[in-house]
């Protein structure tokens, strides 16, 4: 079953790249990032941001990512690592990525994040007939009529 949703997993986040994302250990609340996928990645993903931002730190960290059918949530821990790569910053880099950096690839306050994934755990929301039935007659749901769930290590 881990394969199975890990793939789910990496299907949904590419159709909707949005995660919430915040420093482990930090009151502060976890802000909205656009994942940069690398098909031939499969143990990262990064972040285009500023100098000035929050995460430009690095460090622990942890994303929240809800698919855009609400048929998957994922809890991702990881670290967030400066990417000084910059062949991963040119083959990432895209029209939308340009619109915010005034200065382009080598606008001073350009930074990318390298989210190195730790583990997770993921869960569908994908009811068959008899979980439907259950939920629309107020019957008792068991454990998996509803979706599967699964630690995983990415």
């Amino acid at each position: 079953m881990s394969d199975d949703i890990k793939q789910q997993f990496w299907k949904a986040l590419a159709a909707s790249p949005y995660v919430m994302v915040g420093r482990a250990g930090e009151r502060a609340h976890h802000i909205p990032m656009n994942a940069q996928l690398d098909e031939d990645a499969d143990s990262a993903f990064w972040f285009f941001t500023s100098t000035d931002n929050r995460l430009a730190g690095g460090g622990p960290a942890m994303a929240q990512f809800a698919s855009k059918g609400h048929d998957l949530f994922a809890c991702i821990s990881g670290t967030l690592v400066r990417e000084n790569d910059r062949s991963v910053l040119d083959k990432l880099w895209s029209n939308g990525v340009a619109a915010w950096y005034e200065g382009g690839k080598d606008d001073p306050k350009l930074l990318l994040l390298r989210f190195d994934l730790g583990d997770a755990e993921i869960w569908t929301a994908d009811p068959g007939i008899k979980g439907i039935f259950k939920l629309m007659t107020g019957m008792t749901m068991k454990e998996g009529e509803l979706g599967q769930h699964a630690e995983v290590a990415l």
